[in-house]
């Protein structure tokens, strides 16, 4: 859908719900089918993570899985629209008003759950707080323009690539109340890091970047994240801030990890990053006494 800029200006000027289900039947119908090497690491993960579900059990998570992805893609299209209370719901909503309305700086610190960008967009129109986004461009460049037109409506600012380490800290020191956007389970390596599931990892990439934000500007981290309720509505799920001035980097990282680690085993049908690891390798598949907490 994003190298395709014809689909893309279709699926901007139909309503928004129509394009949403329109993305989610292309992701199952075309792409799945398109893209069996990752459906099948996928598969072989949830069975790891999942043991609990039988395997029709897992093989409808997986369907539902597509259905996401392709719906979250499409609404890209669509996010300015969908960027209100109708379609986002906030779960004690009071609370979440009074954590945007503290002082300080703040690390907003989620996974790649529902529909990310939406959050992203969301949590720039629910504050007043200068916000920015760490993005690394896909490596197709008609891909990577795509996106970065896309986002430029409702992310604001958004910084990758070279100079970012730097561009990040002074937005973070030099802005007042600001806010840094962050993905926590990108993949490197071929393997997703984060979160954990029981494995003896030690916290780096965006965590451990996180992590040393932190401490440096004295931002709390806001850990967050958004599920698909039905069709393009979401209940936007949070967990009260975790402050570096109070805990330790094992407590916030332990917070983080079972924060987030739940949220992902319990909707792995929205959970983009299961296709992304592979729990087989060595050292990456969870201990024998892993047993998932779904919350």
């Amino acid at each position: 859908m994003l190298s395709n800029p014809f689909l893309f200006w279709m699926l901007r000027w139909l309503p928004a719900g129509l394009a949403s289900w329109l993305g989610g039947w292309l992701s199952v119908h075309v792409a799945r089918r398109r893209m069996k090497l990752r459906d099948a690491r996928a598969r072989a993960n949830l069975a790891i993570l999942r043991p609990d579900l039988s395997q029709p059990e897992r093989e409808a998570m997986l369907t539902r899985r597509w259905i996401n992805v392709g719906r979250t893609l499409a609404e890209l299209a669509n996010v300015d629209r969908l960027v209100n209370d109708a379609h986002v719901r906030v779960i004690d909503k009071a609370g979440y008003d009074a954590v945007l309305d503290g002082p300080g700086p703040m690390i907003a610190f989620t996974c790649h759950l529902g529909n990310w960008d939406l959050l992203a967009a969301h949590i720039k129109w629910s504050t007043d707080r200068p916000g920015l986004g760490v993005y690394e461009d896909p490596e197709d460049p008609r891909i990577a323009a795509q996106l970065r037109k896309a986002r430029s409506s409702y992310m604001g600012e958004a910084i990758g690539g070279e100079g970012a380490a730097r561009g990040v800290l002074k937005h973070l020191t030099q802005k007042d109340r600001a806010t840094l956007y962050i993905l926590a389970d990108e993949r490197r390596e071929r393997q997703v890091w984060f979160p954990t599931f029981g494995r003896p990892l030690p916290p780096s990439g965006n965590l451990s970047i996180a992590l040393r934000l932190a401490r440096k500007v004295g931002a709390r981290i806001l850990p967050f994240y958004l599920l698909r309720t039905q069709g393009p509505h979401f209940d936007l799920h949070w967990h009260p801030p975790l402050d570096p001035g109070a805990l330790s980097d094992e407590a916030i990282v332990a917070a983080l990890d079972a924060y987030l680690g739940r949220a992902c085993l319990a909707h792995a049908d929205q959970w983009l990053a299961l296709h992304d690891m592979d729990l087989t390798a060595e050292g990456h598949r969870p201990p024998c006494d892993f047993a998932p907490d779904r919350g």
